[in-house]
């Protein structure tokens, strides 16, 4: 017996050995163990996600996707199959499972490897949350004593939802609910059992079962997952046949983007990062509610696209990007020659990504006046005459070569092309375009920006024009002159000589001069204004002087730094961004009030506290707050600055109104168009419209508005200073109408205009110009400016501020004729 002795002594001090090792390792690693109030304020690393201010997203960031949901959300069959894989006694022990080591031990002996593992759910949620992932025996030793802390403090319900929201399952996808989003595209309640059980089997070895890379390796991991369930008895044998057989049907997806607006986006982040910083913004769950509106944004994207096509079309095609093979010196010995399969031109194509709205396809027929192509995705297409006659040669940016009258004379087989879809879904033949655009729409009232594109294809050129890119604005410029005119003494019935202009200083001469190079001689400002006459434009600011004319411009938020002290300003040499410009113009569509762009409306946290709600600067504050609800939010508002009278800022608005409609009277032989006549193809008359062309036509613009909305479009090159050049004729406008010459604002910039209009027309509230009280209506004779008693077509009715209405008649004013009267007007000055 004394041999029992001795083992009862061995085991009793191998046992306290034991308790003291055990004892002493925690003291050894208890600093470097978590706190309860850590274990149970684990932080998930959620992208941020941006959204428009209906709620449809836009995009998000962050390295990891993740959704967290709750216990009871997680469905019941997806407990079973990790429990049944992962941790079949997941119920029954307190952290570590003994009985778990004890078998993998006796698995190690018996066939000298690893066969299955022996770590708990809770060993693995404290690996994965609270260790780093290396090897060593020390991090084994803490994982176990985390796990028998977890289990101490958190509830098992509370450890299966903490780890099926934290553990990888590949391709950025962590926890359930982004897992079942990135290889399904559906909640993790909408998955099939097939579908749950493969989730299920993913953490094992993310990379290896992962079902986009090796769909083979995950089906059986699958079904070992189901086989495990079955032996459990989580699911009956049939169920188990049944889910076994199931085919694989993960695939990858993205973020559900609802409202795809890129340029968006990449500015919210800018703002985010710069206010929370980079790993926060990314990683805290942050929801961004934009001001930009849905219908608003995809009508924008749409208009200059297709306004950039327009362009892009009328200087002619430039041909296709390669010929795959020369069908007419066909060589099937050398592999370049070799006759292209259907197989490998789709293969070919799968390489190639679209770019904005255009699809790569291979040219596989040519007939009399119409072409097969097979596009990126294996269709065979026709295209029509209607959508390859446009393709005359492109020879320079003024310069096309004639129109084609067969097919063969544009293509043959085998050339690479790019094509796209119009509006009636046939396909249409394309290119990729060299000239840029932009636009981008404001709320006048409080700054809201509703939509904002700031390029054709974000994914391939990230510069964006709306808020990046300044360049001379041209007649864009004319209104704020106008404005300070009207401060200055000047009416819409002023006279300005519309003559020349020739300044000589020192060794050099500046003539500006109009363009069209048609002058008329004395002109009322309004006209001057609608028909954007620069020889009147320097003569009205002439009368304030340079330096108080850059003065007066900074009042509608333009940087003093960006207006040039010279003359030209009043011709729109200042180069200001596009977001400056509708910022600005926002002043005459408000009722002469400042208000400050905003794109950001609320921050929520992944709570869905508020933790940043926009102040914004409200115009005419008592007034706006009945605006539609279209262009209503329930943010904090304080009152804008007044910056121009509302009286001035209703006269600009009337003369802008002008250069669309025109006036006189057609029949009688005074009539007359404004420059921005081609919006008159929205039906609206509470609109008006500003043009905008530099020198060589280098940039085009225009601006449009009504007491609801201000929108500018932009179109030119990246590279400052090349011209947009001229063209044969123009097909693409709206009104189908032949136009021929320079590019300028009224059909590059204006027409883009034009079409995001007329798509959101309908949500934009009609918005009368009220007359305000400071404005009294006279009539006047339309040649000189002066009250008429006449009611004929020689007369109108014209609005000016009290106190600046004529006081003299125009049969007063006799006997000195018109011509007689021109002679008396001061070369320099031009003003009666």
């Amino acid at each position: 017996m004394g041999w029992l002795k001795k083992l009862g002594k061995l085991v009793f001090f191998g046992t306290l050995l034991s308790i003291l090792v055990v004892i002493g390792f925690y003291f050894y690693v208890k600093d470097d163990l978590p706190t309860e109030d850590l274990i149970r304020d684990v932080k998930f690393q959620i992208p941020m996600k941006v959204y428009t201010a209906e709620g449809e997203l836009i995009s998000q960031f962050g390295e990891k996707r993740r959704t967290p949901v709750l216990y009871s959300e997680i469905p019941q069959e997806l407990k079973d199959a990790i429990i049944a894989t992962e941790d079949s006694r997941f119920y029954d022990h307190f952290g570590i499972d003994p009985i778990g080591i004890v078998r993998s031990a006796i698995a190690v002996i018996s066939t000298g490897r690893k066969a299955q593992g022996a770590s708990t759910i809770t060993m693995q949620l404290a690996r994965n949350v609270f260790l780093s992932l290396d090897k060593r025996w020390m991090r084994k030793i803490k994982e176990v004593y985390i796990a028998l802390h977890i289990e101490q403090i958190m509830s098992k319900e509370e450890i299966l939802t903490l780890y099926l929201n934290k553990i990888p399952f590949g391709n950025r996808a962590f926890g359930i609910g982004a897992a079942a989003q990135v290889y399904y595209g559906k909640d993790i309640s909408e998955l099939t059992l097939p579908q749950l059980a493969m989730i299920a089997g993913i953490p094992k070895a993310t990379t290896r079962y992962n079902p986009i890379r090796n769909p083979d390796l995950a089906k059986w991991r699958r079904n070992v997952v189901l086989g495990r369930m079955h032996t459990v008895g989580a699911i009956d044998t049939a169920t188990f046949e049944e889910a076994k057989s199931a085919p694989i049907t993960a695939k990858l997806h993205g973020a559900k983007i609802t409202a795809p607006a890129p340029y968006v986006a990449e500015q919210v982040r800018k703002e985010m990062v710069e206010r929370f910083g980079l790993e926060a913004a990314y990683t805290e769950g942050f929801k961004v509610f934009t001001t930009i509106k849905g219908d608003a944004q995809i009508a924008a994207r749409q208009a200059v696209r297709s306004n950039i096509h327009a362009y892009d079309e009328r200087h002619g095609y430039r041909g296709p990007s390669r010929y795959l093979w020369d069908a007419e010196n066909l060589d099937t010995t050398s592999e370049a020659g070799a006759e292209w399969s259907s197989e490998k031109i789709v293969k070919h194509l799968s390489r190639i990504k679209n770019y904005g709205d255009l699809v790569p396809a291979v040219v596989t027929n040519v007939m009399e006046q119409q072409i097969y192509v097979l596009v990126k995705g294996g269709n065979v297409e026709i295209i029509d005459w209607d959508n390859l006659k446009w393709a005359r040669p492109y020879i320079s940016d003024t310069k096309q070569g004639d129109a084609p009258e067969t097919a063969s004379q544009i293509l043959k087989e085998g050339g690479l092309v790019w094509v796209r879809e119009d509006e009636s879904g046939n396909f249409r033949l394309g290119q990729k375009p060299t000239v840029s655009s932009s636009l981008v729409a404001m709320n006048p009232n409080n700054g809201d920006i509703l939509a904002l594109v700031g390029g054709y294809d974000f994914s391939h050129n990230q510069y964006n024009r709306v808020t990046q890119a300044k360049r001379q604005i041209g007649s864009n410029i004319k209104p704020f002159v106008y404005s300070g005119a009207l401060d200055n003494g000047a009416t819409l019935a002023t006279l300005i000589n519309d003559a020349p202009i020739t300044k000589w200083e020192k060794n050099s001469v500046w003539r500006p001069s109009n363009s069209p190079e048609t002058y008329n001689g004395p002109t009322r400002v309004r006209r001057g204004l609608a028909e954007s006459k620069n020889v009147m434009a320097v003569r009205l600011m002439r009368t304030m002087g340079v330096d108080k004319t850059v003065d007066y411009l900074t009042r509608f938020g333009f940087s003093k730094a960006d207006l040039p002290s010279n003359e030209t300003i009043s011709l729109g040499s200042a180069a200001l961004s596009p977001l400056s410009v509708v910022t600005g113009m926002s002043t005459f569509a408000n009722g002469g009030f400042l208000v400050e762009s905003n794109l950001i409306e609320r921050i929520e946290n992944v709570a869905g506290d508020t933790v940043y709600q926009a102040t914004k600067m409200v115009a005419n504050l008592e007034e706006t707050v009945n605006l539609e609800e279209t262009f209503k939010s329930p943010s904090a508002e304080m009152p804008a600055p007044r910056v121009i009278s509302t009286e001035n800022a209703f006269l600009i608005s009337e003369a802008l109104n002008s250069s669309i409609w025109g006036g006189g009277t057609w029949s009688k032989g005074n009539g007359w168009n404004g420059t921005s006549w081609r919006a008159r193809a929205i039906g609206r008359r509470d609109f008006s419209g500003k043009t905008g062309t530099t020198n060589d036509a280098a940039d085009t613009w225009f601006t449009g508005f009504n007491a609801s909305i201000v929108a500018t479009t932009w179109v030119g090159f990246d590279a400052p200073g090349r011209s947009l050049g001229r063209t044969k004729f123009n097909s693409n406008l709206g009104n189908n109408e032949q136009v021929s010459g320079a590019e300028a604002g009224a059909t590059t910039a204006l027409p883009g205009w034009v079409t995001f209009i007329s798509q959101i027309s309908d949500s934009i509230p009609l918005a009368n110009r009220e007359i305000p009280e400071g404005i009294v209506s006279v009539r006047i004779d339309r040649k000189t400016g002066l009250l008429s008693r006449k009611t004929d077509h020689t007369t109108e009715f014209e609005y000016f501020i009290k106190g600046t209405e004529p006081t003299k008649y125009v049969d007063e004013f006799s006997p000195i004729t018109i011509d007689e009267e021109k002679d008396l007007i001061d070369e320099e000055e031009g003003i009666f």
